[in-house]
């Protein structure tokens, strides 16, 4: 028969276009698979030229899932780029709007993208393997995730004025402040929040508890993990230093992201847009790392929210206070985030500040170069500026949080497709996992390669002769 090549294009219930080739052997085994992400990179070229304070409007447009966090990292470039450092109640407002995000984000993406994979099943018919067929199962815990993402949502909107590509955060601050009034009504949603968010928790905890064996053959891999801490390593999401652990836990560096490029490089493959960064001084592939929500509870030694550390507990033991391995993990994390996410809100509201109406610095000393970083629902977001004396961006680098994780994705899909195809007859729910390994990292390939799009899923199984002799398709 030959070789086989399976192709699934594009990859369902992701942000983006990506595309997966796994290529069999004569026995129907599998010898390779990659993940190639296909969209073409262009918002760093055509923010060339632009003026710097027009960047926290502009660079949102690259996605609509996570807009907040490329305009919270611009703003924080320009900031820089106009010598114009925000106010303490602009910084608090600029987090708490970022805490909003990551509320919906995540809640989003566990209840309705990853959710149909644990909660109905790898193997689930595809027809209901989606938020449908889960609002069909438990329609109440279904309107609860719903409310969960509303919540994170409104945040957004009375900080932003629109749920989508918000408009509030500019150099030198924000530009509007927060009344008592709009603070209660943010009040008033955080017991559900937290109710939802523990809920979530134990529907994966005991998922975990029944699917151990799954857990533990599920894309296990060991790189190293970076992401925001705080003063004393605390868990970062908004501002602070980025610490690079490698597989053990153990510091491989701690630094001002101002200098990401002393330590971060990146590394090209000619089957994929978007590039591979890793640890300079151990290079690629050893100096590879992961980031968000695994990556950061890897990384830090502490939460700064009761219910959120007690909970970080039992899963830094779920591998004896090592970093966490499985790819399945994340899930987990992103909920522990979650519940961190509405503890902070619930701080930021009880602090006075936050209703203070010096939320502007107006006084500006340009210099020519800015940096921008903070912890995307996904990862860690650099925004790099290189400007002119006019304020007019003459070079623009973005490494978005899913570019940290390429490598990590690529090796979750080879090592699962490895663990479950076998031949020579591939099941559709076969197929999923190797996608769910992609989806657990919550990839945005929009932000990845700055564009968007939204197509079928496709698989295509080809013969060594590159004769078609199966085609699958179902809509995404």
């Amino acid at each position: 028969m030959g070789m086989q090549k399976i192709t699934i294009e594009p990859v369902t219930r992701i942000e983006g276009h990506a595309k997966i080739t796994i290529r069999l052997k004569d026995d129907g085994s599998v010898e390779h698979a990659y993940l190639h992400i296909n969209e073409f990179r262009g918002f760093e070229k055509f923010c060339e030229g632009r003026l710097v304070f027009e960047m926290p409007t502009i660079t949102p447009r690259i996605c609509g899932i996570c807009p907040v966090s490329h305009h919270l990292a611009a703003a924080k470039a320009g900031d820089v780029v106009m010598g114009a450092p925000p106010p303490r109640p602009a910084s608090l407002l600029r987090e708490l709007m970022h805490m909003g995000q990551i509320i919906q984000s995540h809640g989003m993406h566990f209840f309705e993208l990853a959710g149909p994979d644990l909660l109905l099943g790898f193997d689930a018919d595809p027809a209901i393997r989606n938020v449908i067929g889960l609002i069909q199962q438990n329609p109440e815990v279904a309107i609860k995730a719903v409310q969960l993402r509303k919540f994170g949502q409104e945040i957004i909107r009375i900080l932003g004025g629109r749920r989508i590509h918000p408009i509030f955060a500019v150099p030198g601050g924000v530009n509007k402040s927060l009344n008592a009034a709009d603070r209660d009504i943010i009040l008033a949603g955080i017991a559900d929040a937290k109710a939802t968010t523990q809920l979530g928790i134990q529907i994966i905890k005991d998922w975990a508890d029944k699917n151990q064996d799954v857990i533990n053959e599920f894309a296990v891999l060991t790189t190293g993990y970076l992401g925001l801490v705080t003063p004393d390593d605390g868990l970062e999401l908004y501002d602070g230093h980025l610490r690079l652990v490698d597989s053990k836990g153990e510091l491989l560096e701690r630094f001002d992201p101002a200098n990401y490029l002393d330590y971060i490089n990146e590394h090209v493959e000619n089957w994929s847009y978007l590039k591979f960064p890793y640890y300079k001084k151990m290079g690629f592939p050893a100096g590879v790392y992961r980031v968000g929500p695994l990556g950061r509870l890897n990384t830090v030694k502490k939460l700064d929210t009761p219910l959120a550390h007690e909970e970080w507990l039992k899963f830094r033991a779920s591998n004896n206070g090592l970093p966490v391995e499985p790819t399945l993990m994340y899930h987990y994390a992103r909920l522990i985030e979650v519940l961190f996410a509405i503890e902070r809100v619930e701080a930021l509201l009880d602090d006075p500040d936050t209703l203070s109406r010096d939320v502007l610095n107006t006084r500006h000393q340009p210099v020519r170069e800015g940096v921008g970083v903070i912890e995307a629902p996904r990862g860690t977001l650099i925004h790099h500026y290189f400007a002119n004396e006019r304020g007019q961006l003459e070079r623009v680098n973005l490494i978005v949080s899913t570019g940290h994780n390429n490598w990590a994705m690529t090796e979750a899909v080879d090592s699962v497709a490895k663990t479950y195809i076998k031949g020579p007859e591939i099941h559709e729910g076969l197929l999923n996992r190797v996608e769910a390994a992609v989806r657990a990292h919550d990839p945005c390939l929009s932000c990845s390669t700055h564009a968007v799009g939204q197509m079928p899923m496709i698989i295509n199984i080809v013969n060594a002769d590159n004769q078609t002799i199966k085609t699958l398709r179902r809509d995404g």
